[in-house]
């Protein structure tokens, strides 16, 4: 190729940099100082490109003290191919907090990497996968990605990569793959046409799909929710598809694959080393207690794949990191006499189905079912009751007790271990019998029940009424809740009554009857609201974001699993959540013995363990199989309605049994927390990279300075600290064009997570941080405009004792890495430098970088002429050939830096086929020269 990449060239009227996709016969280019938007492809047969050397700055052209610390951040901000340890620091709109660069580090060091994310809910599992994944793609290990996760979330990781790293993937969906596919050439898989994708797994795991997908699946795939996917027993159905589509995966020895689960164990052992066995398939002949001394060579092989963290484990590592309070609190309702009248009925009614042997075994099971299903609808809302009285069981069209069973707990209870929340809330049905005739003698008994429970909606459903005043007090108390229903006819039910009787405050109910899509617009449109309230099923409570919107979450329905609470409470109680603390109401009925069950045997002793070790353990055992046995016991029982758990010997006794080896679990838990905190990855050695990335791209804190600096140079109008108000209306218009704010003029902004509602959070790839950083630079080296940043300038300061310049310099390097085989990837990799002389150019003492740096912030404490300060900038810049083999060596240096932290992050016995190496392109920039002059003494 006849130009170099990383080499200076002149197009178009402009200086550009060649970047690496170019070849003889096209030039791909980015403008000196532009942005990636701005890269564009030249033909040398057509147009014009000529080697270009950058200009040294015009010493007619003085600016004030700010000057070069203004540009030098700009400088900063614009880069999107940074010279720290990290390609991709530059190119993503967040900034990794200290824990969140653990996973990185880790993955990093392995080859292929095959990395579990098993961090607590709430902490960023999502944000620390896809740093990974931007690096891998950045750094060239990776051409492609593929993130697998449970249809309701497809969005959210589209929108999460987009808007966060800049990553732009196809949504791949039972309603999207058609329109993909479409055009596509014969045996040519979609996959292979969109490298970047967010797949459904409930899609791509069905045997003709999932062939297609292994075939043509990028290096790089992130499985979210990757605990479903570990049933390895034989047979059919969605667990194992998902097992055999991670097995496939995994299968491949090049593959990179990123696990992510806030619940690795679920409980079971087999299904965690199944888990772990992706990972490397030694690792599914694992003890089931890796603690002992004995296991330590097991123990170190593992953690270096896996890393497993409570919120408590990272809140002060390195810095603070804001995670909320949670507030929680119980509330009951009784019981009036109509409703417990109706319980009465229907207990009954339930005690004489169960028992009825017509039929055989299989129409128990289906009888079984639908009556518990009733009952835990007419606990819910006399509008669920209702209308699970009128619809007919899906357990009666089934065949066989076992198919009865699988339909009747998918319907009834909360298999958050084995399925998603989608569909699972619409109402049992309770007729179990055969045949549409309303006139058949069972048909007319439900009806009747339906009949009264219709006529207890409303003023005769205590839960109702006392609920609305306990929402009304959350509002009032300034919080925007969540409240959670089990059916979808609670939660319109619910939302209804509340629309009526809070005046001013916004309500929207969110089902399962929603496509994802539209669920999410709702709750956007609802964010608008000042005072608003969120009535949803269990449709929103897992992996759904809510923490920019919402603060409090209300149990109007018990779940009958405890890590669905954890779930729901999760979607606020989250990193991003801005108000501390965030309020959880458990409300259930003192009188209702349903309620009481899920309570004393799940949900208390769920939050006991939560207290003590600050992490959710879920269920050792089948829970559910727990619950039926005592719920069964109990309905079978006398018409006793103060008869409690504790009176019947062996319910107790089952339940204290359960709660014996939850215990086992959770001790068993909180030594793999101990072991898997990755506590042996020092703090000294993440503050080193985070440090050094931070210098080479711009802190949060440096985007806060050169916005507030470079607004207000620009005539805008700044009020507040934090959040920061800013008007624009003063400023220039085509400042404002390149803002890419449209027509707006004023924003309130904050510089770190989280926001508030209202709040615009400027990262530096922020439209308007990257627009003012770009207008800056371009408006300061053309010649022909009047920026607020000048590249030259001289200044009296107590700063320094001696004359002494400070230039301002940009160094682009040639970063190649090499792999076994001679494949090799180049990239560009550019930072500014301060560096700091003594003297006159001719005999020039040369300062250290950090001397240097500091000299960035000096201030001005006495005037130069502006002739004098012209003549001193002048003579620097006649000297400057005295200056090139400093700057020159300082770019070797700097180059072989750069190498040593490339290789120290990617260190790994597998890599010793891959090297780098960095060269810098000379001469090195120099864009800005400011002279230094001592205060004369009195």
């Amino acid at each position: 190729m006849s130009f170099g990449v990383g080499t200076l060239v002149k197009a178009r009227g402009r200086e550009w940099v060649v970047l690496p996709e170019s070849s003889d016969d096209l030039l791909v280019l980015r403008p000196l100082g532009g942005t990636d938007e701005e890269i564009a492809g030249v033909l040398p047969a057509l147009e014009p490109v000529t080697p270009a050397t950058f200009d040294l700055p015009d010493p007619t052209d003085i600016g004030d003290a700010r000057s070069a610390r203004l540009l030098r951040d700009a400088l900063r901000l614009t880069f999107r191919s940074s010279a720290g340890p990290f390609r991709s620091f530059g190119r993503i709109a967040v900034e990794p907090r200290p824990y969140q660069l653990v996973p990185l580090l880790m993955a990093l060091k392995l080859d292929p990497v095959r990395l579990l994310i098993a961090d607590d809910v709430g902490i960023g599992k999502t944000i620390e996968a896809l740093l990974v994944a931007r690096e891998l793609l950045d750094h060239g290990d990776a051409q492609g990605l593929a993130v697998l996760c449970p249809p309701h979330l497809a969005e959210q990781w589209q929108a999460e990569m987009r808007d966060k790293f800049h990553l732009d993937a196809e949504l791949v969906l039972a309603g999207t793959a058609a329109r993909l596919e479409r055009d596509l050439p014969f045996g040519v898989s979609l996959f292979e046409r969109h490298r970047i994708t967010v797949v459904s797994m409930d899609y791509i795991k069905s045997d003709r799909r999932r062939d297609d997908f292994l075939r043509a699946a990028p290096e790089l795939v992130i499985v979210d929710e990757a605990h479903t996917c570990t049933d390895a027993s034989a047979g059919r159905g969605g667990r194992h598809q998902r097992y055999e589509l991670v097995s496939g995966l995994a299968r491949d020895p090049d593959r990179h694959l990123l696990l992510v689960t806030a619940t690795p164990h679920s409980g079971k052992e087999d299904a965690f080393r199944a888990l772990v066995g992706f990972l490397d398939p030694s690792f599914r002949e694992l003890p089931d207690d890796l603690s002992s001394e004995e296991r330590a060579r097991e123990r170190r092989r593992l953690a270096r794949h896996m890393v497993q963290r409570r919120r408590g484990d990272i809140e002060h590592y390195l810095a603070d990191t804001p995670f909320p309070k949670r507030e929680t609190r119980e509330e009951t309702y009784a019981l009036t006499p109509a409703y417990r009248a109706l319980f009465e009925k229907v207990l009954a009614y339930a005690r004489e189905t169960v028992a009825d042997p017509a039929g055989g075994p299989h129409r128990q099971r289906v009888r079984w079912w639908a009556v518990l299903g009733l009952l835990r609808a007419l606990a819910s809302s006399p509008a669920a009751a209702a209308a699970t009285l009128r619809s007919r069981a899906r357990t009666a069209d089934t065949l066989t007790p076992e198919e009865a069973d699988e339909v009747g707990r998918r319907d009834v209870l909360d298999l958050v271990d084995d399925e998603s929340a989608e569909g699972l809330d619409v109402v049992p049905g309770a007729d179990a019998e055969e045949g549409d005739d309303p006139g058949r003698p069972n048909r007319r008994r439900l009806l009747a029940f339906a009949r009264e429970a219709d006529a207890l909606a409303g003023a005769g459903d205590p839960k109702l009424a006392k609920g609305v005043g306990l929402i009304a007090e959350l509002v009032r108390d300034g919080y925007h809740p969540i409240v959670f229903c089990r059916f979808i006819p609670t939660a319109h039910y619910l939302a209804d009554a509340l629309r009526s009787k809070l005046a001013g405050v916004a309500v929207e109910a969110v089902t399962g009857e929603l496509p994802p899509s539209e669920r999410e617009e709702r709750v956007l449109a609802l964010g608008e609201a000042s005072k608003r309230v969120l009535v949803a099923t269990d449709c929103l409570s897992e992996g759904i974001n809510l923490q920019e919107h919402f603060d409090a979450v209300v149990h109007y329905d018990l779940s009958w699993n405890p890590t669905r609470h954890e779930q729901r409470e999760g979607r606020v109680d989250r990193f991003g959540q801005s108000r501390s603390p965030v309020r959880v109401l458990t409300y259930f009925g003192a009188d209702n013995r349903i309620d009481g069950i899920v309570l004393d045997v799940l949900l208390r002793k769920h939050r006991a363990i939560r207290d003590s070790l600050g992490i959710s353990v879920p269920v050792p055992v089948d829970s559910n199989a727990v619950l039926e046995a005592i719920m069964e016991g109990l309905i079978l029982r006398g018409r006793d309605e103060q008869l409690s758990l504790l009176e019947l010997p062996d319910l107790a006794s089952q339940r204290d049994a359960f709660h014996g080896e939850w215990d086992l679990a959770a001790e068993r838990e909180r030594r793999s927390r101990t072991v898997f905190a990755q506590e042996t990855i020092s703090t000294a050695e993440v503050a080193r990279e985070l440090e050094a990335s931070r210098a080479a791209i711009g802190s949060g804190a440096v985007v806060e300075r050169f916005v507030r600096d470079a607004l207000a140079l620009h005539g805008a109008t700044l009020d507040g600290r934090d959040p920061l108000a800013i008007d624009l209306a003063e400023t220039p218009r085509a400042l404002r064009d390149q803002l890419g704010l449209g027509d707006r003029t004023s924003l309130r902004a904050r510089f770190e997570l989280p926001v508030e509602d209202g709040v615009t959070y400027l990262s530096r790839t922020h439209p308007l941080v990257e627009g003012l950083a770009s207008y800056v630079v371009d408006t300061a080296l053309d010649p022909q405009l009047q920026g607020v940043a000048k590249r030259a300038g001289a200044m009296r300061t107590r700063a320094v004792e001696t004359r002494t310049t400070l230039l301002l310099v940009r160094i682009r390097y040639d970063v190649v890495t090499r792999r076994r085989g001679g494949e090799e990837h180049a990239q560009i990799a550019e930072e500014s430098l301060a560096l700091a002389f003594e003297g006159a150019p001719e005999s020039a003492g040369w300062l250290g970088e950090e001397k240097a740096a500091l000299l960035l912030d000096a201030t001005p404490d006495g005037n130069v002429a502006p002739e004098q300060a012209r003549d001193f900038v002048a003579r620097v810049i006649d000297g400057v050939d005295h200056l090139r083999p400093r700057l020159d060596e300082v770019a070797r240096e700097r180059a072989a830096e750069l190498r040593d932290a490339h290789e120290r992050v990617r260190a790994s016995a597998r890599l010793a086929g891959l090297t780098t190496t960095v060269d810098p392109q000379l001469p090195v920039d120099v864009l800005g020269v400011y002279v230094l002059l001592p205060v004369p003494s009195a």
